[in-house]
């Protein structure tokens, strides 16, 4: 069995880091929406930070192009994709993906949620912040 000195593992820890150092890409379907445009102004915004990547995030994919589309005009829902892009990983303060984040129309943080979060808890998040279909 070989040891592997202290020096190599730190070293290959600080290269895992920058590999996975977090980056931002926001992206909407019908609307290009760029990271410093997020929150939407006016309207109730809801964030998903996640990876094209990430398992939980695939599964969350359909379901957000599903809202999307039906709540056009009414909440912004818009894709950060964490893995291409660093410059807004500060901003949002995120430490695991995906990650939901909600805010009302006057761009404040309402509530946060990690994980996989299923169509029906995102519309009920929705409707408690006044978003009707």
């Amino acid at each position: 069995m070989k040891i592997i000195p202290k020096y190599r593992t730190a070293s290959f820890l600080i290269i895992i880091a920058a590999i996975l150092t977090i980056s931002f890409t926001a992206y909407s379907a019908e609307n290009m929406t760029t990271p410093s445009e997020v929150p939407v102004k006016g309207m109730v915004t809801m964030i998903d930070l996640g990876a094209k990547k990430c398992i939980p995030c695939k599964m969350m994919a359909p379901i957000l192009e599903k809202l999307e589309k039906a709540y056009a005009g009414k909440a912004a829902i818009v894709f950060i994709d964490v893995w291409e892009n660093n410059s807004e990983a500060k901003r949002f303060g995120i430490r695991a993906i995906p990650t939901q984040i909600f805010f009302d129309a006057d761009g404040k943080e309402v509530t946060r949620h990690t994980g996989f979060m299923s169509e029906d808890d995102i519309v009920k998040q929705l409707t408690k912040m006044g978003v009707i279909l």
